[in-house]
């Protein structure tokens, strides 16, 4: 039997179809703000092999790393029909604890066909710090619960072993208890979505057609390679640490068709959280090469099949344990994706902007009866087809805001201010886009850890085009009095302290200034 193109296009969407669906009722029936509002979650369908068939359009960091949590299932057990697993260790299968991943066998009459899985981040896992992203953490133990690949739902009964020992560990367990079975409600929607539309193709033909999908996304990314110049393309940026700097180097070579991204001359991991393991290195690379390609591929495994990621582990993209990596996963990942947009905007220049504000700014608060999250939008880079938008997730997130009525209903905090930070996007002849002002204002006694970026190197231009700005972030207690704060720490704050934090712009490209400031 052969796969038709018009056959080819309704299969990818219907199955694209089933990972929008487990999303949207992820989002629809969690506890928790972050996942609910933030939509701090993704999905995906995959093969009896683990190979990804489809995705939707949800967060580059979870959806590029989420094989890796199947292949570890995988590798640990024999799927079984009703069971359910999670994990979230990032040494073996996940990212940072937060992220934690479940995953489902999908079977047709006794045949197992393919799996599904959702990622969603917790908002609290235990840990040393509300948030369980404590800025001065050097252990992954510092940082809350491990999860290793383990079944934890049968026919959609909890396991004790699993939920029991995750519970203790939070300060928050009935948000978590309803967010985690959101997670395994979803699945459950995937998984009957899947066997409905294998049931209807039949299994051997929808075998079929998932090859035939994964093939067509392996000749159009080979296609899209082949017609760039072959080469070796090197780049570098860093992460902040302090007053020091550790390096990020990456050389990528391209030949015939393939593609060879090698990290190996990267500093060694250090005594911080922000190492990141070879997954999230990865899902980096997965996205940065759609970027630069051709985002119209099909995303699914196929499109990765002539790519190679090399790493050394000990360095600070491929992580060893007991390294503290929390950081790792939503900092070092947008500096690793501007490291090698970097190298490709030499033989896809015509493609790649410049920097984005390269930080998801994290902002964690909570104490022993709550614990919030969020990531703070700012300026995209602007490309060679216009001007970056400014206020906007970019990069290896794609989340959005709280809600400051949703924020101030679940949390003792207030928002007194979300602006446009006028200015902070790089001139050129498409300019970046700016950053945000956000100002908070507490009610009650907390814990506040923040994780961000550029705030001593400016996110680069492209092309001619001029840096965005630095971004920073101020305390002014309640007597008045400012102090202004290191990218990455843990304090306390008192009710009526304030927290005010500027977002880095986008970086410009090209020569001029044509574009208009945003209004």
């Amino acid at each position: 039997m052969s796969v038709d193109p018009v056959t080819l296009e309704l299969a990818r969407n219907r199955f694209a179809a089933v990972a929008d669906e487990m999303g949207l009722v992820l989002r629809r029936t969690a506890f928790s703000p972050n996942i609910k509002e933030r939509a701090d979650c993704s999905s995906a369908v995959f093969d009896a092999s683990g190979e990804m068939v489809a995705q939707a359009e949800h967060i580059p960091v979870h959806l590029g790393s989420m094989p890796e949590s199947v292949a570890a299932v995988l590798e640990r057990f024999e799927p079984r029909p009703g069971h359910q697993y999670a994990v979230n260790d990032p040494f073996a299968g996940g990212t940072h604890l937060n992220d934690l991943t479940v995953v489902a066998p999908v079977f047709v009459d006794s045949d197992h066909v393919g799996w599904i899985a959702n990622r969603a981040h917790h908002a609290d896992v235990g840990g040393e710090a509300p948030g369980s992203m404590p800025a001065d953490a050097t252990r992954l133990d510092q940082e809350g619960h491990i999860v290793s690949p383990m079944v934890c739902a049968v026919d959609g009964e909890w396991v004790g072993e699993f939920l029991g020992p995750l519970l203790a560990a939070t300060r928050t367990p009935a948000e978590r208890r309803g967010d985690l079975s959101a997670q395994v409600g979803a699945n459950a929607v995937g998984r009957r979505r899947m066997e409905a539309l294998v049931g209807d193709e039949g299994k051997e033909r929808s075998r079929e057609v998932m090859s035939a999908l994964l093939d067509y996304g392996e000749r159009r990314m080979r296609t899209a390679l082949e017609r760039l110049e072959d080469g070796t393309y090197r780049f570098e940026d860093c992460m902040e640490w302090g007053d020091r700097d550790v390096a990020i180097r990456v050389a990528v070579t391209i030949e015939a068709g393939d593609l060879i991204a090698d990290f190996t001359e990267s500093d060694n991991q250090i005594p911080a959280n922000f190492n990141a393991v070879a997954a999230v290195t990865r899902s980096a690379l997965y996205y940065a090469i759609r970027v630069a390609t051709d985002p119209t591929i099909p995303a699914n495994g196929g499109c990765y099949r002539m790519v190679e990621l090399r790493t050394r582990p000990g360095s600070i993209v491929s992580a060893q344990p007991p390294a503290a990596v929390a950081a790792g996963n939503v900092e070092t990942s947008q500096r690793i994706a501007d490291t090698l947009l970097g190298a490709l905007s030499v033989p896809c220049g015509d493609r790649v902007p410049a920097a984005s504000q390269g930080t998801m700014n994290n902002v964690l608060v909570g104490n022993d009866g709550f614990a919030y999250y969020e990531t703070v939008a700012g300026g995209q880079g602007g490309s060679p087809f216009g001007p970056g938008q400014s206020g906007i997730h970019t990069g290896m997130t794609n989340t959005r805001n709280t809600p400051r009525e949703s924020l101030e209903q679940h949390y003792p905090f207030r928002i007194a201010a979300t602006t446009l930070r006028r200015g902070s996007g790089g001139e050129g002849k498409h300019r970046g886009g700016e950053g945000i002002v956000r100002e908070i204002v507490f009610d009650e006694a907390a814990t506040v850890s923040l994780l961000g970026e550029r705030r001593r190197h400016r996110p680069y231009g492209l092309a001619g085009g001029q840096p965005g700005a630095t971004g920073e972030d101020w305390l002014v207690r309640a007597d008045g009095s400012r102090e202004r704060l290191p990218a990455k720490t843990t304090f306390e704050v008192a009710p009526g302290d304030r927290l005010r934090v500027l977002t880095p712009g986008g970086g410009g490209w090209g020569v001029g200034r044509s574009d208009p400031v945003p209004q």
